[in-house]
């Protein structure tokens, strides 16, 4: 990767590190309904008017179709599905299960880039990080279980976006990629929204994490990751989830006081692992044709 690629590498891996530690601030006065579509009506707020100046807007014409699919595939699907899990598992198992997305993103992509033993082994040794952190580390409620499955599908249906993003829409203009697809959302959760305004009072630190969640780690991050992938590519992109997690888990232990036990250190372990070799390319002699990128 060039520097420009490592730059929106580091940026995208600590702005989707914070946001699980802004989840479990926000939900704790919001509704995780409202936590998700205050977050992409902020982003939608932002990134729309600025698209529209550019006058980048007309690059969806013709594309609306994947468009409305990657709004329900990268984000209202997923940004409600981890955060109701969040209320049933700590912010840093989030962050830790959504390193599998590599894992998915290699099994999709098995077709055109075939599965080699060490590939394979790499994904045996993700998914047994996983059954590690989820069989031990379940640090919440009694329905852990149901909250750390609707995170592992959140990261699957990551997978899923960032391929449809690299096949369909890489030469859409990232302002109004991502400003088309929080708008979708925002419409879609409006009519729900309402219904879930609070009507005690909120503290000031739940309001300035549902604006740091929609500025920062919805608008910013989404913008830089599009960009990333068009420079590099799903398989690549998808591994800003190896950095995450770190973030994650920092931030849960050190401002959350959640727990930091040997279960979380070997299932991180094994999900690293298995992410990193379930990813390696397929060496040159077996490698299937690739067209070049400009």
């Amino acid at each position: 990767m060039n520097r420009r690629a490592w730059l929106l590498f580091l940026a995208v891996s600590v702005l989707w590190g914070i946001p699980y530690f802004l989840i479990k601030v926000a939900i704790e006065d919001l509704s995780p309904l409202l936590v998700v579509a205050g977050r992409v009506a902020i982003a939608a707020l932002v990134l729309l008017p600025i698209a529209a100046a550019r006058g980048t807007l007309a690059g969806l014409r013709g594309r609306m179709r994947w468009v409305v699919v990657l709004s329900f595939v990268h984000i209202l699907g997923p940004f409600l599905l981890i955060t109701y899990g969040e209320t049933h598992i700590s912010s840093s198992l989030t962050g830790l299960l959504i390193a599998v997305e590599p894992v998915a993103i290699a099994l999709l992509m098995s077709r055109t880039e075939r599965l080699t033993p060490i590939r394979v082994a790499g994904l045996v040794l993700g998914f047994g990080g996983v059954a590690l952190l989820v069989g031990l580390d379940l640090s919440g409620d009694r329905l852990g279980l149901l909250g750390a499955g609707m995170v592992l599908v959140a990261a699957i249906s990551y997978a899923v976006a960032t391929m449809i993003v690299q096949r369909r829409l890489s030469d859409v203009p990232a302002e109004s990629l991502v400003g088309a697809t929080t708008g979708i959302t925002t419409l879609a959760l409006a009519p729900f929204a309402l219904f879930a305004i609070p009507s005690h009072p909120v503290r000031i630190e739940s309001w300035a994490s549902l604006a740091a969640l929609g500025v920062l780690c919805t608008a910013l991050a989404l913008l830089a990751f599009y960009q990333l992938i068009a420079q590099v590519g799903s398989t690549r992109a998808g591994l800003v989830t190896y950095v995450n997690p770190v973030v994650a888990v920092l931030l849960g232990v050190a401002l959350l006081d959640e727990s930091f036990g040997l279960s979380t250190i070997g299932g991180f372990v094994l999900v690293a692992a298995g992410c990193w070799l379930s990813t390696r390319p397929v060496p040159a002699a077996v490698a299937p044709m690739v067209v070049a990128r400009p």
